[in-house]
């Protein structure tokens, strides 16, 4: 969400993506990502204060939130089934969640992927989709340029099977991490 001009992810909580369907008791398809967007709109009124804890990977305050009166909005969007307790990073709302789920609140009433992996999912069928690179002879480290700079790939690395490169944007094969580092390019984590 955007508090003034501050990009916020709410803190130890995951929520569907906007585009995210799940199905329901039936096996019906529901917009859960747009259901959950609409209950945080509710939970976030007028008087909403955020205390950050630190800055994502892209740039988003990550915070928990508060309405007017100082209830925890994170903890009301995940006692409301809206979200999921993102233990992959925080505990503080695993205890709300386990009585969603007992409740068959929200998305726990409902067949529903998590969205962590919705998301995994959707970044593997987009690599998947995209044609094949093959790299010159003998050259297949992958140099790319992104927002972190100018970065080399190793076969096998975490990055380098969803990696494209693209020349007419500076982009390059390197034939080795000699030649990569001469020419100013760094390797990527992962």
């Amino acid at each position: 969400m955007v508090l003034g001009t501050v990009r916020i992810r709410l803190f130890g909580i995951d929520a569907p993506e906007l585009s995210q369907s799940c199905s329901d008791i039936q096996g019906a398809s529901w917009g859960c990502g747009a259901w959950s967007k609409a209950v945080l709109e509710r939970l976030a009124q007028p008087g909403l204060s955020c205390a950050p804890k630190d800055i994502d990977r892209y740039g988003r305050t990550v915070a928990v939130c508060y309405d007017a009166t100082g209830v925890d909005v994170n903890a009301e969007m995940v006692a409301a089934g809206a979200a999921y307790a993102y233990v992959k990073y925080a505990k503080d709302y695993v205890e709300t969640e386990a009585y969603a789920r007992a409740g068959g609140i929200g998305l726990w009433r409902a067949a529903v992927t998590p969205p962590a992996q919705y998301r995994a999912d959707k970044r593997a069928t987009q690599v998947a989709s995209k044609p094949v690179q093959t790299h010159p002879e003998g050259c297949a480290i992958k140099g790319n340029i992104s927002k972190s700079g100018k970065l080399y790939h190793l076969p096998g690395g975490r990055w380098y099977e969803g990696t494209r490169i693209s020349p007419a944007s500076g982009e390059r094969w390197f034939c080795s991490e000699g030649d990569a580092q001469a020419a100013g390019w760094r390797r990527a984590q992962g």
